[in-house]
């Protein structure tokens, strides 16, 4: 009866007649009785396991196109059991109910089918396959149960189950000892994952332990191969005549580097001359290539790891030290090799000639953002003197930074301007003091030079059609942009928002209406929430956050593959030797190498985020019963989450409240009493109490303090 009724329903969405309809719409047109209506749905959701239906958005049955049928994606599980299902290229993820996760682990590669049912906005799908097994290893702590077993905690949430390790496989752990665990065994139908113990990396309270502990569960690599080390050694100290040979000689140029005061891996110098109304802005980027060469175990090593990544007590590096602080790092009095963007700038901040080149440079000196800063804005006598040759360019840099970055507002470039955090760490990894890390004058002029450096390298090697690696930013989602412009009709404001896709001087614009007011901190958050990620591709379709069509990752190669990659293209193209063969090849190359950049990007970010808010959650830990006061930052249906002004953030719960029952209006983005009224606005300031914090999950939650606490 099942069969037939498949058919009749597969039948009816091939007749000409037949419209797109609901389930609903289904059971009328087939003349389904009440009391089958439950068989109907059983139906339909066989034959969306099955690959012959599919739903569109609005939740209506057609019959499926062969695209329709394998939805392959990453499972991203949750704590409570469901979990959702990412696809490149869709929107909204899909929801998977628990019942329908079918022994998938988070991260796993997974098919999903579609089901007849939706959550919220999502669609809701079963998994049908595990494609591909995505986490092979956790990192937890042991709990050593008995004498011939125990668990493994994962320190990821999102992996629910504890891992079951026999005696025998537990490498002699003891309870608190934080592991890293091999699994063995994904288990299946209530039966726990099973794994063996491969590494101790110490007693969950051991200094280090903490931070190394996130670094194993992103699986960071620390350590380089031998072979990678071995060519390492190999590198020479200081540049050789052989290097310097065929290149522009820039050494005679004053020049500088301008970075944090604790950085070591210089890859950036600029230079700059006024010539009547024109500036000579050169941006002189190390040449790291001349030292990695392309499928050398150095650049297999670059590549796999796409990044370096900047945790709070350490840097895990792309390149080895001996490269990347040594002869790669442009310091200052010596001889290096250089890719050098020089550009002709007029008074309207547009660039009116350039040329790329192989340059060999000398840095004269050292700056640090800070020295600068003292010079330009707080005019401190003693530094003047100390760097009285370069005083002059550092205010024409001054100067041709304020012409760019206006150049970039007109336009309709959009600036962030979030603090960063820094956080002081003593001998034992212990958080001392956290505060915002603010821009200054020297970090906007540094950032406005490689940003016009990065859109002119980009420009130039887009209209010679090669292959190329461009850093791209795609225009937000519409209807992220319609909750946005509905949201701040709350408080008096607008954007146009009538076409199918919003400029970004619209947002530029709603940033600087709203600039020095209350709410500032609030719509600049959620105007941030609605844009997208960037991401690395071969397609330049543009960057919309900077507003600019044209737009690469070219000046930070000793800490960035993209940049490093494209320092080979352009060198090639310089030496006429981007012929047919080597063009193939990039094109061949560069989808992966693009794809796996931005992943390994995310990845950084991801584990930079974690180790920041252990080290608040530790610093927090120690300021429990203490008042502070903050701004709303962000409301949920389950509380009210406060940044205070050391960058730290907590949740005060819903049922933590005081006063009266709350409950979130979604629309209007407050947190309402039911019988008062009473409401908790994002971008309010508030007190608040330090009531508790949870090192494990990195929580940190506050409380309404009680009146006579606060006098």
């Amino acid at each position: 009866m099942s069969d037939k009724r498949k058919k009749v329903i597969l039948d009816l969405m091939e007749a000409d007649f037949y419209v797109p309809m609901k389930e609903k719409e289904l059971a009328v047109m087939l003349q389904v009785s009440k009391e089958d209506r439950a068989e109907l749905n059983r139906i339909l959701n066989e034959l969306l396991a099955e690959g012959k239906l599919s739903i569109t958005k609005k939740g209506k049955f057609v019959k499926a196109r062969n695209s329709d049928r394998e939805l392959i994606g990453t499972f991203i599980s949750h704590p409570k059991g469901f979990g959702f299902v990412e696809i490149e290229g869709r929107d909204e993820d899909l929801y998977i109910p628990e019942n329908y996760v079918n022994g998938a682990f988070h991260k796993d590669k997974v098919k999903a089918a579609l089901l007849s049912g939706q959550h919220g906005r999502r669609q809701e799908a079963q998994i049908t396959e595990i494609i591909e097994r995505g986490v092979t290893q956790v990192v937890g702590t042991y709990d050593k149960t008995n004498q011939n077993y125990g668990f493994v905690v994962p320190d990821n949430s999102k992996i629910s189950a504890d891992i079951f390790v026999p005696a025998e496989r537990s490498k002699g752990a003891v309870s608190g000892h934080k592991v890293v665990c091999q699994i063995t065994d994904y288990g299946r139908d209530n039966r726990k994952p099973e794994g063996k113990i491969t590494e101790i990396l110490g007693h969950v309270n051991d200094p280090g332990v903490d931070i190394l502990s996130i670094v194993k569960g992103y699986e960071l690599p620390m350590e380089f191969s031998e072979k990678v080390m071995r060519q390492t050694e190999n590198v020479a100290n200081e540049v050789s005549d052989a290097d310097m040979a065929g290149r522009r000689d820039l050494r005679g140029v004053q020049m500088v580097t301008i970075d944090g005061e604790d950085a070591k891996d210089l890859d950036d110098a600029v230079s700059l001359t006024k010539e009547g109304g024109l500036y000579r802005l050169g941006v002189h980027i190390a040449d790291v290539t001349n030292y990695v060469q392309e499928n050398s175990a150095l650049d297999w090593e670059a590549r796999e790891r796409g990044t370096s990544v900047y945790l709070v007590d350490r840097v895990i590096p792309m390149l080895p030290h001996r490269l990347s602080n040594g002869i790669c790092s442009l310091n200052a009095g010596v001889d290096r090799l250089a890719l050098s963007c020089l550009m002709t700038i007029d008074e309207k901040g547009e660039v009116v000639d350039h040329e790329i080149a192989e340059t060999v440079i000398r840095v004269d000196r050292r700056m640090s953002y800070t020295a600068v800063k003292e010079i330009l804005e707080d005019k401190d006598a003693g530094r003047c003197r100390e760097y009285e040759e370069l005083v002059p360019m550092f205010e024409q840099m001054r100067e041709l930074a304020g012409i760019l970055r206006e150049k970039r507002r007109k336009r309709g470039s959009i600036d962030f301007d979030f603090p960063e955090t820094k956080i002081i760490l003593d001998g034992e990894g212990r958080p001392l003091e956290i505060k915002p890390y603010d821009r200054n004058v020297a970090t906007k002029i540094i950032e406005d030079f490689m940003l016009i450096a990065n859109e002119t390298v980009a420009q130039h090697f887009y209209w010679m059609e090669l292959p190329f690696v461009y850093r791209t930013h795609d225009n937000p989602d519409p209807e992220k942009i319609d909750k946005l412009a509905t949201f701040i009709r709350n408080f008096g404001y607008s954007i146009k928002n009538g076409q199918e896709e919003i400029h970004p001087k619209e947002l530029q614009k709603l940033l600087a209406k709203t600039e020095g007011t209350p709410e500032e901190a609030l719509i600049d958050r959620l105007t941030l929430r609605s844009m997208k990620q960037a991401k690395y591709t071969m397609d330049c379709s543009g960057h919309f956050g900077l507003a600019c069509q044209y737009y690469c990752h070219f000046t930070s190669p000793i800490r960035r593959y993209p940049d490093l990659q494209i320092h080979r293209i352009i060198k090639e193209c310089l030496r006429g030797r981007l012929d047919e063969n080597r063009i193939k090849h990039y094109n061949e190359i560069l989808p992966e190498v693009t794809k796996h950049s931005s992943e390994m990007e995310r990845r950084a970010d991801e584990a930079e985020r974690e180790t920041d808010k252990l080290k608040k959650a530790e610093y927090m830990e120690e300021r429990i019963g203490e008042i502070y006061e903050g701004v709303i930052s962000s409301i949920t249906n389950w509380g009210v989450y406060v940044e205070l002004s050391n960058t730290v953030e907590g949740m005060i719960h819903v049922s933590m409240l005081p006063g009266d029952y709350f409950y979130y209006d979604e629309s209007a983005y407050e947190m309402v009493g039911q019988a008062t009224d009473r409401r908790y606005r994002l971008g309010e300031r508030i007190r608040i109490k330090v009531n508790a914090v949870d090192k494990i999950s990195r929580t940190i939650d506050f409380v309404i303090p009680e009146a006579w606490e606060e006098e």
